[in-house]
């Protein structure tokens, strides 16, 4: 993984926002549709789609349309290239 994409992962997870959204996509088996996101953060429409965004951009987060709708998948292969760089700093 390049030093670019680990800077654009590190900005996205450096909000809490951004990581209520990952933690809660997780315990949803890994997908949530972007009306669910209101259940459980109180923000704004743009906000929240602004958050999905980013992760999106990140690639922590695949998109998927089904018709009017969006469901968000998180994307642990990305995760887990962001974890080994990570580990490759510690030794």
């Amino acid at each position: 993984m390049d030093t670019k994409k680990v800077e654009k992962i590190s900005k996205a997870l450096a909000d809490p926002n951004r990581l209520l959204i990952l933690k809660e996509l997780r315990k949803n088996q890994d997908c949530l549709y972007c009306s669910d996101v209101y259940e459980f953060i109180d923000l704004t429409q743009p906000s929240i789609s602004h958050h999905l965004k980013q992760l999106s951009d990140a690639e922590l987060l695949i998109p998927v349309k089904e018709g009017r709708y969006v469901k968000y998948h998180l994307n642990t292969g990305i995760i887990d290239q962001y974890v080994a760089f990570l580990q490759g700093l510690k030794s």
